[in-house]
Protein backbone atom coordinates (compact mmCIF):
# COMPACT_ATOMS: atom_id res chain seq x y z
CA UNK A 1 0.00 0.00 0.00
CA UNK A 2 1.85 3.27 -1.08
CA UNK A 3 2.08 6.18 1.42
CA UNK A 4 0.03 8.34 -0.75
CA UNK A 5 -2.93 5.62 -0.39
CA UNK A 6 -2.55 6.16 3.32
CA UNK A 7 -2.42 9.93 3.34
CA UNK A 8 -5.37 10.01 1.13
CA UNK A 9 -7.30 8.27 3.55
CA UNK A 10 -6.44 10.16 6.50
CA UNK A 11 -7.09 13.19 5.09
CA UNK A 12 -9.78 12.32 4.00
CA UNK A 13 -11.61 11.33 7.43
CA UNK A 14 -10.18 13.99 9.14
CA UNK A 15 -12.44 16.35 7.47
CA UNK A 16 -15.97 13.76 7.93
CA UNK A 17 -17.80 14.59 11.09
CA UNK A 18 -19.66 11.11 12.38
CA UNK A 19 -23.85 10.87 12.10
CA UNK A 20 -24.62 14.36 14.80
CA UNK A 21 -27.49 16.30 14.99
CA UNK A 22 -26.55 19.33 13.27
CA UNK A 23 -28.57 21.56 10.60
CA UNK A 24 -27.69 21.73 7.14
CA UNK A 25 -28.35 25.36 4.79
CA UNK A 26 -27.95 26.37 1.71
CA UNK A 27 -25.77 29.29 0.61
CA UNK A 28 -28.89 31.26 0.57
CA UNK A 29 -29.85 29.88 4.68
CA UNK A 30 -32.63 27.72 3.30
CA UNK A 31 -32.62 24.22 4.42
CA UNK A 32 -32.19 22.22 1.26
CA UNK A 33 -34.59 19.51 0.35
CA UNK A 34 -36.13 18.51 -3.40
CA UNK A 35 -39.16 16.79 -4.01
CA UNK A 36 -40.16 13.73 -5.80
CA UNK A 37 -40.60 14.94 -9.64
CA UNK A 38 -44.24 15.04 -10.53
CA UNK A 39 -45.49 14.68 -6.59
CA UNK A 40 -45.43 17.36 -3.55
CA UNK A 41 -43.91 14.51 -1.41
CA UNK A 42 -39.81 15.37 -0.11
CA UNK A 43 -37.02 12.92 -1.01
CA UNK A 44 -36.31 13.13 2.52
CA UNK A 45 -37.68 14.73 5.51
CA UNK A 46 -35.67 18.57 5.89
CA UNK A 47 -35.96 18.52 9.71
CA UNK A 48 -34.17 15.37 10.04
CA UNK A 49 -30.98 16.93 10.88
CA UNK A 50 -29.24 13.20 11.03
CA UNK A 51 -29.50 13.40 6.93
CA UNK A 52 -28.48 17.05 6.64
CA UNK A 53 -25.17 15.96 8.34
CA UNK A 54 -24.73 13.28 5.94
CA UNK A 55 -24.73 15.84 3.55
CA UNK A 56 -22.93 18.29 4.89
CA UNK A 57 -19.92 15.42 5.44
CA UNK A 58 -20.50 14.60 1.59
CA UNK A 59 -19.81 18.11 0.55
CA UNK A 60 -16.61 18.41 2.99
CA UNK A 61 -15.26 14.72 1.79
CA UNK A 62 -15.53 15.34 -1.72
CA UNK A 63 -13.89 18.92 -1.68
CA UNK A 64 -10.99 17.11 0.34
CA UNK A 65 -10.71 14.56 -2.69
CA UNK A 66 -10.63 16.89 -5.42
CA UNK A 67 -8.16 19.09 -3.43
CA UNK A 68 -6.12 15.86 -3.23
CA UNK A 69 -6.52 15.34 -7.15
CA UNK A 70 -8.49 18.14 -8.59
CA UNK A 71 -9.30 15.25 -11.74
CA UNK A 72 -10.40 12.36 -9.99
CA UNK A 73 -13.75 12.88 -10.58
CA UNK A 74 -13.63 14.00 -14.42
CA UNK A 75 -11.20 11.48 -14.90
CA UNK A 76 -13.63 8.03 -12.81
CA UNK A 77 -16.70 9.68 -14.78
CA UNK A 78 -15.57 8.30 -18.24
CA UNK A 79 -14.55 5.16 -16.98
CA UNK A 80 -13.39 2.53 -14.48
CA UNK A 81 -10.15 0.27 -14.33
CA UNK A 82 -10.28 -1.49 -11.02
CA UNK A 83 -7.84 -4.71 -10.98
CA UNK A 84 -9.53 -5.97 -7.54
CA UNK A 85 -12.62 -7.61 -6.90
CA UNK A 86 -13.79 -7.24 -3.06
CA UNK A 87 -16.01 -9.91 -1.55
CA UNK A 88 -16.58 -8.91 1.74
CA UNK A 89 -19.34 -8.94 4.66
CA UNK A 90 -21.95 -6.35 4.73
CA UNK A 91 -20.83 -5.29 8.36
CA UNK A 92 -20.62 -1.46 8.64
CA UNK A 93 -17.64 -2.00 10.27
CA UNK A 94 -15.84 -3.23 7.08
CA UNK A 95 -15.76 -1.00 4.59
CA UNK A 96 -13.65 -2.13 1.92
CA UNK A 97 -12.06 1.16 0.85
CA UNK A 98 -11.10 2.49 3.93
CA UNK A 99 -9.50 -0.81 5.07
CA UNK A 100 -7.55 -0.63 2.25
CA UNK A 101 -6.87 2.88 2.04
CA UNK A 102 -8.21 3.38 -1.80
CA UNK A 103 -10.03 6.09 -3.66
CA UNK A 104 -12.36 5.87 -5.84
CA UNK A 105 -12.31 3.85 -8.55
CA UNK A 106 -9.66 1.41 -7.63
CA UNK A 107 -11.77 -1.53 -6.08
CA UNK A 108 -14.90 -3.35 -7.74
CA UNK A 109 -17.04 -4.58 -4.34
CA UNK A 110 -19.82 -7.00 -3.66
CA UNK A 111 -20.73 -7.35 0.12
CA UNK A 112 -23.40 -9.69 1.46
CA UNK A 113 -24.04 -11.40 5.04
CA UNK A 114 -20.74 -13.35 6.53
CA UNK A 115 -18.93 -12.84 2.66
CA UNK A 116 -21.15 -15.93 1.41
CA UNK A 117 -20.50 -17.36 -1.92
CA UNK A 118 -22.63 -20.04 -3.77
CA UNK A 119 -23.60 -20.67 -7.14
CA UNK A 120 -27.56 -20.30 -7.10
CA UNK A 121 -26.28 -16.32 -5.67
CA UNK A 122 -27.13 -14.34 -8.91
CA UNK A 123 -26.52 -11.24 -7.68
CA UNK A 124 -23.22 -12.33 -6.65
CA UNK A 125 -22.19 -14.30 -10.26
CA UNK A 126 -23.07 -11.02 -12.27
CA UNK A 127 -20.74 -9.26 -10.08
CA UNK A 128 -18.39 -12.01 -10.48
CA UNK A 129 -18.86 -11.73 -14.54
CA UNK A 130 -18.95 -8.44 -15.15
CA UNK A 131 -15.88 -8.28 -12.97
CA UNK A 132 -13.46 -10.65 -14.94
CA UNK A 133 -15.20 -10.87 -18.11
CA UNK A 134 -15.72 -6.76 -18.77
CA UNK A 135 -13.40 -5.24 -15.92
CA UNK A 136 -10.71 -8.00 -16.19
CA UNK A 137 -9.69 -7.53 -12.95
CA UNK A 138 -6.65 -9.11 -11.79
CA UNK A 139 -7.33 -9.96 -8.23
CA UNK A 140 -10.62 -11.05 -6.08
CA UNK A 141 -10.09 -11.16 -2.41
CA UNK A 142 -12.75 -12.98 -0.53
CA UNK A 143 -12.33 -11.41 3.09
CA UNK A 144 -14.22 -12.53 6.16
CA UNK A 145 -13.66 -10.85 9.45
CA UNK A 146 -13.16 -11.84 12.92
CA UNK A 147 -16.93 -11.04 15.64
CA UNK A 148 -18.60 -12.17 12.26
CA UNK A 149 -22.53 -11.85 13.44
CA UNK A 150 -23.55 -14.02 10.31
CA UNK A 151 -21.04 -16.71 10.97
CA UNK A 152 -21.20 -16.42 15.08
CA UNK A 153 -24.83 -16.92 14.03
CA UNK A 154 -24.56 -20.00 12.11
CA UNK A 155 -22.52 -22.01 14.93
CA UNK A 156 -25.56 -22.31 17.06
CA UNK A 157 -29.50 -24.16 16.77
CA UNK A 158 -31.25 -20.44 17.57
CA UNK A 159 -33.66 -19.60 14.36
CA UNK A 160 -33.36 -15.95 13.42
CA UNK A 161 -35.45 -16.16 9.85
CA UNK A 162 -35.13 -16.22 6.63
CA UNK A 163 -31.24 -15.87 7.14
CA UNK A 164 -31.16 -19.23 8.34
CA UNK A 165 -31.08 -20.26 4.63
CA UNK A 166 -28.27 -18.30 4.06
CA UNK A 167 -26.27 -19.12 6.89
CA UNK A 168 -26.69 -22.69 5.31
CA UNK A 169 -23.30 -23.09 3.81
CA UNK A 170 -21.27 -22.00 7.10
CA UNK A 171 -23.19 -24.67 8.72
CA UNK A 172 -22.00 -27.19 5.85
CA UNK A 173 -18.41 -25.66 6.50
CA UNK A 174 -18.97 -26.46 10.50
CA UNK A 175 -19.42 -29.71 9.67
CA UNK A 176 -17.19 -30.58 7.42
CA UNK A 177 -14.19 -28.96 9.45
CA UNK A 178 -15.86 -30.60 12.75
CA UNK A 179 -13.36 -32.32 13.98
CA UNK A 180 -10.53 -29.87 13.38
CA UNK A 181 -12.31 -27.76 15.10
CA UNK A 182 -12.88 -29.91 18.08
CA UNK A 183 -8.93 -30.27 18.48
CA UNK A 184 -9.03 -26.25 19.74
CA UNK A 185 -8.69 -25.68 23.59
CA UNK A 186 -11.07 -22.54 23.32
CA UNK A 187 -14.43 -21.72 21.67
CA UNK A 188 -12.79 -18.22 20.90
CA UNK A 189 -10.34 -20.12 18.99
CA UNK A 190 -13.27 -22.43 16.88
CA UNK A 191 -15.08 -19.28 16.30
CA UNK A 192 -12.17 -17.78 14.98
CA UNK A 193 -10.95 -20.94 12.99
CA UNK A 194 -14.60 -20.57 11.37
CA UNK A 195 -14.16 -16.97 10.30
CA UNK A 196 -11.72 -18.16 8.20
CA UNK A 197 -12.76 -21.42 6.79
CA UNK A 198 -15.39 -19.85 5.57
CA UNK A 199 -13.55 -16.98 3.69
CA UNK A 200 -11.92 -19.87 2.34
CA UNK A 201 -14.65 -21.88 1.45
CA UNK A 202 -16.12 -18.96 -0.13
CA UNK A 203 -12.71 -18.15 -2.16
CA UNK A 204 -12.89 -21.86 -3.39
CA UNK A 205 -16.27 -21.72 -4.44
CA UNK A 206 -15.46 -18.41 -6.92
CA UNK A 207 -12.49 -21.00 -8.17
CA UNK A 208 -14.99 -23.26 -9.31
CA UNK A 209 -17.24 -20.96 -10.92
CA UNK A 210 -17.39 -21.32 -14.87
CA UNK A 211 -16.55 -17.47 -15.11
CA UNK A 212 -13.22 -18.28 -12.98
CA UNK A 213 -12.85 -21.75 -14.80
CA UNK A 214 -13.23 -20.07 -18.35
CA UNK A 215 -11.06 -17.15 -17.51
CA UNK A 216 -8.38 -19.02 -16.51
CA UNK A 217 -8.95 -21.72 -19.70
CA UNK A 218 -8.39 -18.37 -21.98
CA UNK A 219 -5.28 -17.55 -19.78
CA UNK A 220 -6.61 -14.84 -18.55
CA UNK A 221 -4.25 -13.64 -14.95
CA UNK A 222 -6.58 -13.44 -12.23
CA UNK A 223 -5.23 -14.47 -8.67
CA UNK A 224 -8.42 -15.48 -6.26
CA UNK A 225 -7.29 -14.82 -2.36
CA UNK A 226 -8.69 -15.49 1.25
CA UNK A 227 -8.07 -12.62 3.89
CA UNK A 228 -9.23 -12.27 6.84
CA UNK A 229 -9.48 -8.65 8.49
CA UNK A 230 -9.80 -8.44 12.59
CA UNK A 231 -12.33 -5.72 14.09
CA UNK A 232 -10.16 -5.65 17.30
CA UNK A 233 -7.26 -4.27 15.71
CA UNK A 234 -8.19 -3.21 12.34
CA UNK A 235 -5.63 -5.68 10.46
CA UNK A 236 -5.74 -7.67 7.30
CA UNK A 237 -3.94 -10.93 7.05
CA UNK A 238 -3.88 -13.41 4.22
CA UNK A 239 -5.20 -16.85 5.38
CA UNK A 240 -3.22 -19.59 3.35
CA UNK A 241 -4.98 -19.94 0.74
CA UNK A 242 -4.44 -18.51 -2.80
CA UNK A 243 -5.13 -19.92 -5.99
CA UNK A 244 -4.29 -18.73 -9.65
CA UNK A 245 -5.17 -22.07 -12.37
CA UNK A 246 -6.41 -25.08 -11.66
CA UNK A 247 -3.20 -26.80 -10.86
CA UNK A 248 -4.24 -26.89 -6.93
CA UNK A 249 -8.18 -27.52 -7.81
CA UNK A 250 -9.90 -31.21 -7.67
CA UNK A 251 -9.72 -32.09 -11.21
CA UNK A 252 -13.74 -32.74 -10.62
CA UNK A 253 -14.54 -28.55 -10.39
CA UNK A 254 -12.02 -28.23 -14.17
CA UNK A 255 -14.04 -27.02 -17.03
Amino acid sequence: MSNDHIHYTRDILSGLSPLVLTTSDDEDGDEEHQCVPGTNMLKYDPKDKALNSLLDNNRRWAAAVMKEDPHIFSSIAQKQEPKLLWIGCSDSRVPANVILALPPGELFVHRNIANVVNHSDMNMLSVLQYSVEVLQVEHIIVCGHYNCGGVTAACGNKQYGLIDNWLRSIKDVYRLHQDEMQQLTSDRERIRLLFDLNAVNSAKNICHSTIVQNAWKNGQPLTVHAWAYDIEDGLIKKLDWCVSDNKTLEEIYHH
